[in-house]
């Protein structure tokens, strides 16, 4: 009988280790894990259509056996999850979290090394990642590659960029799977800092399309102590493998048991609209990481920078060849006279913020070394606290207060993190000792230490580092050219930014690609907001330097729907007070939009041609929506179902004329009034490059609406 009994039991197991099954909550997805000889595998279908075929799982160890295959199921568990969270910011007030769980503790025989992987399903998506406890024979051990297969279903339609250790500053490619090996040499633009991998290599959030109207995203979530994952393509197959990036030895991570993996992402929908709803990246993360949260407050600011990024002005004080930082006397060398961070400058903008109701003025080139700060290879360039002669931090500082305006501070590393992290505690004591709450950080250019790269482990961490440092000096950080987000803003809300995308920035530097702004949103914002320093009036940079011929390609009116479309609690009025002067009725619309939101609802969406947001203030009863698109003219349609029934607002609608154009008449807006309620519906032109923004104010006193035509 005992014999018979152990038979059975091993039988048992063995129908678990290949039929283990996951449904969603909503029943819409099923995940299945097996073992086949051996090997971990998992699948997963959305309404009974395939989303990843059979992908298998595990990891090549260095100067150790792999962790791939020969193991055996030793306990499987199943569990359900469901609770509600109040973001400290965000697209929305609440967020729920609602999944079902499948662990797999795995043993891999012969070595008795254990290794657990844990499936969460929600109705947006799957989450899964590899945990290690602690164990004898598994304590200490470096990652060669991690193994972890993507097997889609076929020759999908991706929006991507390539691979790189070091940058996401790419226009994004709209392709077959099939064709990136074609298109990848084209695809590698010139940058301050890059490095690629693999003709078919890609960088996460992908965005893809099935043929049969799917649309399916592979990203990450949690990335902690641990490098940044790639994903290259078997283009034969359409099989995408985990590719992490390496550190200067080749090694891709250093791990400890117990630890775990970042979560392994795959959302999906037949609905476009979804995957932008999706809050499974923020879900993975742990809660807020802070009792206090008080001092972490979201932000619209304008700043001393796009003058700089014209090259109008300059971030450095002088013109010499070389400086070196500590043994240069300022005031003993003549002035460019191009520097943009001056006193009499910064009180300009100043000025402006507090007339028009901005939190924070950025300054950057206000400390010294600039001469020669990028491509050097020095380690030690900035001490991020020692301004030009023409910048006065306490002068400006109180002058900025009194108004109800804080500066916002700048450091740029240069790539040199040894020594950022050097002056850490002093650079952000300065700040607290001098009012300011808010820092904009940089890694423009190679990384010191040399050898490293932005995506790697080491940067990863040093990220991590500079993030929860701030936190002691309750100081708010957003970090440009930084690892891309996988939603650690839930955890640490104090990173109210990153770049890690081409911004508009590189509107200056050649231009970025008219539809560039309807595919963020379902790549680089999936993983939580970005800079993306919009509001760019003046389209035509040669007006403000001659020697540059580049121009935004977009419309004014879709420079204003970018404030609600390109999700960011720190939002910048980015171009230059004197140009905002001449368009203040446009600019209306920047003052009102609001940073924090109740409630989001997207309208239209089709990745690579439009989206069309509509968001709730968080303080108000007001809505404000954007619409922004792609090299095609197109008329949007939509209905105002989200408003509250039974109360009017008046709606204000920026929209592109009908003669508008990115390239040829990107300034040609109008600006209409109607009275509209929840049944209202509108057909809007939007031009090429262009879009629309609307404000739809709460009415108390009816008598406001009169003479407005009723929509």
């Amino acid at each position: 009988m005992r014999k018979l009994l152990y038979i059975f039991t091993c039988l048992l197991l063995s129908y678990k280790a290949i039929a283990g099954e996951l449904n969603s909550p909503n029943g819409n997805f099923k995940l299945k894990f097996s073992l086949e000889n051996g090997k971990p595998t998992y699948q997963l279908d959305y309404k009974n259509q395939a989303i990843i075929l059979p992908s298998t799982l595990g990891f090549e160890l260095v100067k150790a056996q792999d962790l791939l295959d020969n193991f055996e199921l030793i306990a499987e568990n199943t569990d359900s999850f469901d609770e509600s969270w109040k973001p400290v910011w965000g697209e929305r007030s609440e967020i729920r979290n609602q999944y079902n769980e499948l662990l797999v503790a795995l043993n891999q025989k012969g070595t008795e090394r254990k290794i657990n992987i844990r499936f969460r399903l929600f109705d947006d998506g799957l989450g899964f990642r590899y945990e290690f406890p602690q164990q004898d024979n598994l304590q200490y051990f470096v990652i060669q590659s991690e193994n972890t297969q993507f097997a889609m279903a076929g020759d999908h339609t991706a929006f991507w960029i390539p691979g790189d250790f070091d940058t996401q500053e790419y226009n994004y490619n709209k392709s077959r799977l099939s064709e990136i090996r074609s298109l990848m040499q084209e695809a590698i633009t010139p940058n301050a800092s890059q490095t690629q991998f693999s003709p078919t290599g890609v960088q996460t959030s992908l965005m893809m399309k099935t043929d049969n109207n799917l649309y399916i995203n592979l990203h990450e979530a949690a990335l902690i102590d641990y490098s940044c994952m790639h994903l290259e393509l078997d283009d034969v197959n359409f099989i995408f493998q985990s590719h992490l990036t390496p550190d200067v030895l080749g090694h891709m991570a250093y791990m400890q048991a117990p630890t775990q993996s970042p979560w392994r992402t795959v959302i999906a929908s037949d609905q476009a609209a979804d995957i932008l709803q999706s809050t499974l990246t923020l879900n993975l993360n742990e809660p807020c990481a802070y009792e206090d949260t008080e001092w972490i407050k979201p932000v619209k600011y304008i700043g001393v920078w796009w003058e700089m990024i014209s090259g109008m002005s300059s971030w450095a004080y002088t013109d010499l060849p070389a400086v070196k930082l500590g043994e240069t006397d300022y005031n003993k060398t003549e002035p460019n006279g191009t520097h943009g961070a001056t006193n009499e400058n910064v009180r300009r903008y100043i000025d402006f913020a507090a007339e028009h109701g901005f939190d924070q003025v950025l300054v950057e080139g206000w400390n010294e070394g600039w001469e020669d700060w990028f491509g050097k290879s020095k380690d030690y360039v900035f001490d991020f606290l020692t301004p030009y002669p023409d910048f006065d931090v306490e002068a400006l500082n109180e002058y900025a207060h009194s108004k109800g305006v804080k500066l916002m501070m700048h450091h740029e590393t240069s790539g040199s993190t040894r020594n950022y992290e050097r002056h850490m505690d002093q650079a952000y004591q300065f700040m607290v000792d001098h009012g300011y709450n808010a820092v904009k950080s940089g890694y423009v250019g190679n990384m010191i230490p040399r050898g490293e790269t932005h995506y790697g482990q080491w940067m990863v961490n040093h990220y991590q580092y500079a993030l929860t440092k701030a936190a002691d000096y309750k100081i708010m950080v957003n970090a440009h050219e930084a690892v891309r987000p996988t939603g650690l803003s839930r955890t640490y809300p104090n990173l109210v930014g990153n770049e890690s995308a081409r911004g508009t920035e590189y509107e200056s530097f050649g231009g970025n690609n008219p539809d560039h702004t309807t595919i963020l949103p379902f790549t680089r914002l999936i993983g939580g907001p970005m800079d993306y320093t919009p509001g760019i009036f003046e389209t035509d940079i040669s007006q403000y330097n001659p020697n540059n011929t580049s121009y935004v390609r977009s419309t004014l009116a879709r420079q204003l729907a970018l404030y609600v479309t390109m999700y960011s609690p720190l939002q910048m009025a980015a171009d230059l007070p004197q140009t905002y002067e001449k368009y203040m009725d446009a600019f209306q619309f920047i003052k009102d939009v609001p940073v924090d939101w109740q409630e989001t609802v997207i309208l239209e969406a089709e990745p690579g041609d439009y989206i069309t947001y509509a968001r709730k203030d968080k303080a108000s009863e007001n809505w404000f929506v954007g619409r922004t698109n792609d090299e095609e003219a197109r008329t949007s349609k939509i209905n105002f179902h989200f408003l509250t029934p039974g109360k009017k607002y008046i709606a204000t609608v920026y929209a592109d004329q009908k003669d508008a154009h990115y390239k040829d008449n990107p300034k040609a807006y109008q600006i209409k009034q109607y009275q509209v309620n929840s049944k209202s519906k509108l057909n809007q032109y939007c031009a090429p490059g262009g879009g629309y923004a609307i404000s739809i104010m709460e009415v108390t006193d009816t008598s406001t609406l009169k003479g407005l035509k009723k929509l």
